[in-house]
């Protein structure tokens, strides 16, 4: 069923399934664009965050968790995107009459939530990058304009360049592509922003060894059992009674970052965009090699560059090296989430806050996370403060800015769809306007973190392994697919990789669920599994 579009991408994609591999490359590099959105929501506070503390517990040995991440999460990707551009069906509408209509409703509704909420910690990451790295003497907190005002004006700035870029989405045709080049060039600015950093500590001081660095793209299981070797040897500097606790420690949050990476590297407002960006483009069945070729070069590449990099970074700066405000006795303020933290892992040790050796301290200041601004200020000594702030608060600014735009847009295909609407508009752009909710991170977000975040997230991760196995049910459905069903030995083969991604993700998700939401969370996400396959057997038993 060909695709309805009056895009002349249709031919040219036609002519271009004929050219030598070159030139077809080249080709696909024009006209590629849905694979640079997802770049440009994965790319944000979230993954900056992981991305760091990856660094902090695993140095370079666990380079390699977030790229093998989002290979898995592309792999389903590619699967819903070989429907879309087969069938030209909308997703929403697929799911409901072929898998479940509670799927279907779960999926739109729980994306529309983790939306409205995770674009908000996205506006408190830009907002002080910009106070406290690119524009201090006017948005600083001792500022020109004051502590209030130093959050208003650019917490203003920033919804008003996300509106007009998400409304130019909503014009269609040129607006379509100018939507999607300011992406490109955001996302482009944060991969050599973030490269930039890592090259400069390359170079910088005893600099590293790339070797290992290389080295740490091999994934291995040694982080399952055993402490990284540089913690290892802080672990052995403890009293001897102390091994223990500390060894399960940094293992539990060595495997903790590991499997968080599994479940987050691509979350379900991502699920949800990609299908519809193709169906904007007009992409039909001879599209897919583009598809292939953009979630690749427009997502993979970028994403694994610019997080490889700041893992690297965090690498050479923090891990085994301890918090300086923790140990250093000159007149330092501690921030309120680091001591807390500190005094969390000594409180629960075996000696206490008070009995606590310096090996102790010390071993917990290492373990403390980090944020971007004690990234910008590890670089510092090496770089300057002028370019210290201004490339790593460009590549911040660029991380957050780009993942408000899309959350922005998510939003508005959600309320079209749930309306039934055509994506472009006065419908898309109202429906924006639910992540509107942004604008109160810089003012909220840190009281109210906690109550927002964990069930946003048990929420999400509910849905995600759901709508992966949604994915995989919808590419095996003849009714749908029609001529365009995957015969013999793809189909083996396409099923092995869709199915090891569903048991992946599914056993991560239910890891953070009971880590984040205990056996509440996994009672809710099995009563939520549980309607969707009830439903699904009521609708098989009258078709």
């Amino acid at each position: 069923m060909p695709l309805p579009s009056d895009d002349p991408t249709r031919s040219t994609l036609l002519a271009l399934t004929r050219e030598p591999m070159p030139r077809r490359l080249l080709g696909y590099a024009r006209l590629s664009g849905p694979g640079w959105l997802q770049s440009a929501i994965t790319l944000g506070g979230g993954s900056l965050s992981s991305s760091l503390y990856v660094g902090v517990v695993g140095g370079f040995g666990l380079l390699w968790v977030q790229p093998l991440a989002m290979v898995v999460g592309i792999i389903m990707l590619a699967a819903i995107a070989y429907v879309t551009v087969s069938t030209g069906r909308r997703t929403f509408g697929a799911i409901n009459e072929h898998v479940s209509p509670v799927l279907g409703w779960g999926w739109a509704l729980g994306t529309l939530a983790v939306s409205m909420v995770w674009v908000m910690p996205q506006y408190t990451l830009a907002v002080g990058v910009l106070r406290q790295n690119l524009l201090p003497g006017l948005l600083g907190e001792d500022g020109t304009l004051g502590s209030v005002g130093g959050r208003i004006v650019p917490t203003a700035a920033i919804l008003a360049v996300s509106l007009v870029v998400v409304w130019q989405y909503g014009r269609g045709g040129a607006g379509v592509r100018l939507f999607e080049g300011v992406l490109k060039v955001m996302v482009a600015v944060i991969v050599i922003c973030f490269l930039a950093v890592a090259v400069q500590l390359s170079v910088a001081g005893e600099g590293f060894d790339w070797g290992a660095v290389f080295a740490g793209f091999v994934p291995g299981t040694s982080f399952m059992r055993e402490p990284a070797a540089a913690l290892a040897a802080l672990i052995e500097a403890t009293p001897a009674a102390h091994h223990a606790f500390w060894t399960d420690l940094v293992v539990q949050r060595q495997r903790e970052v590991v499997i968080s990476g599994a479940a987050y590297a691509v979350g379900i407002n991502m699920t949800f965009l990609f299908p519809y960006s193709l169906l904007r483009r007009g992409w039909g069945r001879e599209g897919f090699g583009l598809v292939r070729f953009d979630l690749v070069s427009g997502m993979l590449i970028p994403f694994m560059l610019a997080t490889s990099a700041v893992v690297v970074a965090a690498s050479s700066r923090f891990h085994a090296q301890p918090h300086p405000a923790l140990i250093e006795t000159s007149a330092q303020t501690v921030p309120a989430r680091i001591a807390g933290e500190f005094r969390g892992m000594l409180a629960a040790s075996p000696a206490g806050v008070d009995g606590a050796s310096e090996a102790d301290r010390y071993l917990a200041a290492t373990l403390v996370t980090r944020d971007a601004f004690d990234l910008a200020r590890a670089l510092e000594p090496l770089t300057g403060t002028f370019l210290a702030r201004l490339v790593f608060g460009l590549g911040v600014l660029g991380m957050t800015l780009s993942t408000v735009i899309i959350i922005m847009l998510i939003c508005g295909f959600v309320v079209c769809e749930i309306l039934g609407r055509e994506h472009k508009g006065w419908p898309l752009r109202l429906g924006s306007l639910f992540g509107l909710t942004g604008v109160l991170g810089p003012f909220v977000w840190s009281k109210a973190s906690f109550w927002l975040a964990v069930p946003a997230s048990v929420f999400g991760l509910m849905l995600l392994p759901v709508a992966y196995l949604a994915f995989m049910l919808l590419a095996n459905r003849a009714e749908l697919l029609g001529d365009a069903m995957p015969r013999g030995g793809t189909r083996v083969a396409a099923n092995v990789l869709m199915g090891g991604s569903v048991a992946l993700v599914t056993a991560a998700s239910l890891y953070v669920i009971w880590m984040k939401g205990g056996t509440i969370g996994l009672v809710c996400a099995g009563v939520f599994a549980v309607a969707v396959i009830l439903t699904r057997r009521r609708r098989g038993a009258t078709a």
